[in-house]
């Protein structure tokens, strides 16, 4: 009988852990804002970034799973829009994003509350086909998941980006993270 109610107390347990969420770490990013980073992610070097995310800005910053196909990044630019404008940069950002790939499908797009704060979020599965006439390079899918804030004259970007057969994995982990952040 003690088994028996060991056994039970066991289960319930494993079960408790199994709901509790994906294990995000408490990361500051600048002075004013803070992620949950996944269990395992480390921020890439600047080199890194500069390889895999080459613009002219580069991010504030990138963290990257171990084997590297998923990565969480945080990157700032000047904005001439202010936060009472979301509903418009819903219809600006997905038509951005729209243009952005050969095929987008739409999974989520809100404005939504954050530790008290608005974002305009959009969660999407992305995918580039090679259009050349003799193109032999199958399309790339990503899943991926973006939130906006306005702070002042500047835009902060956080984007979740993972491949799109890993969905199901990560969409959770993901959710996770953007309901993590906290900007001051």
């Amino acid at each position: 009988m003690k088994t028996f109610r060991f056994a039970s107390f066991l289960l319930v347990v494993a079960a408790l852990f199994a709901f509790a969420g994906p294990k995000l770490k408490k990361t500051v990013v600048s002075k004013n804002i803070t992620v949950g980073v996944p269990d395992g992610f480390q921020p890439l070097p600047d080199d890194g970034i500069a390889a895999k995310y080459p613009a002219p800005r580069k991010p504030l910053a990138v963290f990257s799973s171990p084997n590297g196909r998923v990565d969480l990044s945080v990157a700032q630019k000047p904005t001439t829009f202010s936060n009472r404008d979301y509903s418009l940069l819903v219809k600006i950002y997905k038509a951005s994003i729209q243009n952005m790939y050969s095929k987008v499908e739409f999974l989520k797009e809100d404005i939504r509350t954050v530790n008290k704060r608005d974002y305009v979020m959009l969660e999407f599965v992305s995918t580039v086909t090679d259009n050349r006439r003799n193109a032999t390079l199958a399309p790339i899918r990503k899943y991926q998941l973006v939130q906006y804030s306005i702070e002042g004259d500047q835009l902060y970007v956080f984007t979740f980006v993972a491949p799109a057969e890993e969905q199901a994995q990560w969409q959770p982990v993901a959710q996770a993270v953007m309901a993590s952040l906290v900007m001051k």
